[in-house]
């Protein structure tokens, strides 16, 4: 059975860019981005590593940590990173999870049980599954799963809103409707009475019976 939504991430002991980490712990009480690429030094993924790199300040704001992982050794790891500086003028300040044994692609489920026991001679497109971003919340369950194909670059700006919309959704009765932004009007949720729905938002919109929009919620 694949990972869905609302499954608890699966924890694991992995050596880091930063040292060992038990991942739950490493989580702690706030959020976290794991986020996969299928080999060091492929050109895409080093894109994205910078990317990550620059927007960390904006994870923290939001206490989500961020973490990447490769089927790389820790080693390769650390000689990618000045890459990855070259290419992008940013510093990777976030931990690199070795996976070079496969544990945790498998314990993800971004390869097969038979995939083997080492990254050691496996290509990217062995490994073109392991691309994929796992947005977890304190309570250690998976909010989102996204799988990219390797031809594409992750847009880790749609990361950042889906978490506030995953946080605000979290803290109120409310959903965020297609191309959401924060700051943006969202929609009362069918377990809100009419009633209920200007106490709590003191005013609305009825577009439909089922599609009522109101004001953000303030944070709270």
């Amino acid at each position: 059975m694949s990972l869905r939504i609302n499954d608890i991430a699966p924890d694991f002991t992995a050596e880091t860019t930063q040292g060992t980490i038990n991942f739950h712990q490493w989580i702690g009480d706030g959020w976290a981005v794991l986020f996969s690429h299928p080999k060091n030094f492929t050109p895409v993924c080093t894109t994205e590593l910078g990317t990550m790199a620059g927007l960390e300040g904006d994870f923290k704001k939001r206490n989500v940590k961020i973490i990447g992982i490769s089927v790389d050794p820790v080693s390769s790891h650390d000689k990618w990173q000045a890459d990855i500086k070259t290419a992008t003028g940013q510093t990777v300040n976030y931990p690199l999870i070795g996976d070079k044994d496969l544990k945790v692609a498998k314990l993800y489920e971004m390869l097969p049980a038979g995939a083997g026991e080492s990254s050691e001679g496996r290509t990217p497109a062995d490994n073109a599954t392991v691309r994929s971003v796992y947005v977890i919340g304190p309570d250690k369950k998976i909010k989102l799963v996204l799988t990219y194909p390797m031809t594409t670059g992750r847009n880790f700006d749609e990361i950042l809103r889906v978490i506030d919309s995953i946080q605000l959704t979290a803290k109120h009765q409310v959903a965020t409707p297609a191309n959401w932004k924060q700051g943006e009007d969202v929609i009362i949720t069918a377990a809100v009475s009419n009633e209920d729905a200007i106490k709590r938002f003191g005013a609305y919109e009825t577009v439909l019976p089922y599609l009522r929009k109101t004001k953000q919620p303030t944070a709270g």
